[in-house]
């Protein structure tokens, strides 16, 4: 099974974790997921095997979450799939899945856990923060 990562090419997050897959040396499978949109069946099976509920992988900022009102605890998991269904941007990002797993990658370094071995280093995040140091350890 390959890297598959379920990509915003405009979420900083998002690209953070990309360039991390790739730099470990794996061709990710690259989803544009705003694109193409989310099934019902790919988002249960993306959530379970996650441990996460519509609820947990709602996006709250940067989307029309608030404005659907789906930010109401009294709002269903139901309700909140068919939105994340018509609205493929309230799915917070980026999931990735590997062969050790599959997880929502935020903060991104939390995609290192998913891979079978750590890119080189250095390597920092767009906003500077170091990931791996020169020597090739992972920080933090």
């Amino acid at each position: 099974m390959t890297v598959v990562i379920h990509h915003n090419p405009d979420c900083g997050t998002s690209r953070n974790v990309l360039a991390i897959i790739e730099a470990s040396g794996e061709t990710p499978l690259v989803i544009p997921y705003l694109d193409i949109g989310w099934t019902r069946p790919q988002l249960l099976a993306l959530f379970a095997a996650a441990g996460l509920t519509p609820r947990t992988a709602l996006r709250t900022t940067e989307s029309p979450a608030e404005e659907l009102g789906l930010l109401e605890s009294a709002v269903s998991d139901e309700a909140l799939l068919a939105a994340m269904l018509n609205h493929p941007v309230l799915v917070n990002r980026p999931i990735v899945c590997s062969p050790k797993g599959v997880r929502l990658c935020r903060p991104s370094e939390a995609v290192l856990d998913l891979l079978d071995r750590l890119p080189p280093g250095p390597m920092t995040k767009e906003d500077g923060t170091l990931l791996i140091d020169a020597e090739g350890n992972r920080v933090g």
